[in-house]
């Protein structure tokens, strides 16, 4: 068994994160979980604890996503309380599915983009020190394999592509990051996932530089579909879409048998956290796919060809930085 980390586990009160912190807890790692306000924090570190039947109890922050400023002052709690963080598991999203206007955060980007990547970024970004002073430290954000146009999921409606980054001109107020029209809904969630790849390439590539070298991972943990699934992730999507909802993940789930469970996402996600066998320097890709009906495959694996680029990902870093209001150059 890993020896026991410090963990920070965004989402950790529904979902895959919630299935993995029960793992973490019931295998005696120390918990963190920031959640968009105390009261679910809270519940979310009870509900963790008396599933997983022993452990720590999960200390519970309030970090909301969707606001800049929650972020800057979780991440100053954080340093403050002073405990080294081990792994950092930048993992809750959002997808506001089938929406043709654009929703937005506190300080006006595109609720997407603005939770899924630049929340985390920030989040990242202030949280550096104490996972710079953490054992083995190891970064993990959960992507998906929509954010290559090439995957049965990326190629369903407008593909992933970020373009020269036109939407991130400070001041203009996100809309889609390739600054297309019309706004898409599930486009803006695609590129919000090919942030989070091209994010965690362009942290490896800085610790490198600097001599630190980390495990950083990306990861798809293919289509999961919780049984009630237009709760958690699919909170802000439309009323309207509700129907259809339910009878796609009647037919994934059921007929066609391409889902993957939530426990065994989750099971994914905790290993990817603890286990030496992910603890290599460097980034890597792992993605979650689909061999047969009802069978999966988890393995390293190639991003998509836009999710290599170098110069794009440095791009991004140094645009995020200028949205969020801090330097470029950390870590």
């Amino acid at each position: 068994m890993a020896a026991a980390r410090h963990i920070l586990l965004t989402g950790g009160n529904s979902g895959i994160g919630f299935e993995a912190a029960v793992v973490l807890c019931r295998a005696g790692h120390r918990l963190t979980l920031p959640c968009r306000d105390r009261a679910t924090a809270e519940a979310a570190g009870r509900r963790v604890l008396e599933r997983a039947g022993t452990g720590l109890p999960p200390v519970p922050a309030v970090c909301n996503l969707a606001d800049l400023e929650s972020v800057r002052a979780c991440a100053a709690a954080q340093r403050a309380r002073g405990t080294a963080i081990d792994t950092l598991v930048l993992n809750a999203g959002l997808q506001y599915a089938g929406a043709s206007e654009p929703r937005r955060t506190a300080q006006g980007h595109e609720l997407s983009f603005g939770v899924n990547h630049l929340g985390h970024f920030l989040l990242a970004h202030q949280l550096w020190p104490l996972l710079a002073a953490g054992r083995s430290p190891r970064l993990v954000v959960t992507a998906s394999e929509v954010h290559d146009p090439t995957t049965a999921g990326g190629k369903v409606g407008a593909p992933a592509g970020l373009g020269a980054l036109a939407g991130l001109v400070p001041g203009q107020g996100t809309t889609l990051v390739d600054g297309s029209a019309p706004f898409s809904a599930d486009k803006a969630y695609k590129d919000s996932k090919l942030c989070n790849v091209l994010f965690a390439r362009e942290f490896a590539r800085r610790l490198e530089a600097r001599g630190t070298p980390a495990a950083v991972i990306a990861w798809s943990p293919g289509l999961v579909i919780p049984p009630t699934s237009t709760g958690g992730f699919w909170r802000y999507s439309r009323q309207s879409n509700e129907l259809g909802q339910r009878l796609f993940a009647l037919a994934a789930r059921s007929l066609l048998r391409l889902t993957e469970s939530v426990e065994n996402a989750g099971a994914l996600l905790a290993a990817l956290a603890v286990d030496d066998a992910y603890a290599a320097s460097g980034f890597t890709y792992f993605r979650n796919r689909v061999t047969a009906p009802g069978r999966h495959l988890f393995e390293a694996t190639a991003t998509s060809s836009e999710g290599q680029d170098p110069e794009l990902a440095r791009r991004l870093w140094e645009a995020s930085a200028a949205l969020v209001g801090v330097g470029a150059d950390r870590p």
